[in-house]
């Protein structure tokens, strides 16, 4: 919603001051693109402990059920 606000601002001011329509849509294209990369920041960092606290979690039941040893067989021997 803040984005949605900046941007309508920018383009009021950009008016206002005499900016031409081509310098405003310019503007606001690079506008957008510099919000939307920030939110993707934002929104990584958010995520951040919750994809630490997988991997941890991850990592701890590996530790803990360690794979079998698994008996080879040699070739003609049967297992019933």
């Amino acid at each position: 919603m803040f984005e949605l606000l900046f941007i309508i601002g920018f383009f009021v001011v950009l008016l206002v001051t005499g900016i031409s329509l081509v310098g405003i849509i310019a503007a606001l294209i690079v506008a957008t693109a510099v919000m939307f990369i920030g939110g993707l920041f934002a929104l990584m960092f958010k995520l951040l402990p919750w994809l630490l606290l997988a991997v941890a979690a991850v990592w701890i039941i590996r530790a803990v059920n360690k794979p079998k040893k698994v008996t080879v067989l040699r070739r003609g021997d049967w297992r019933y």
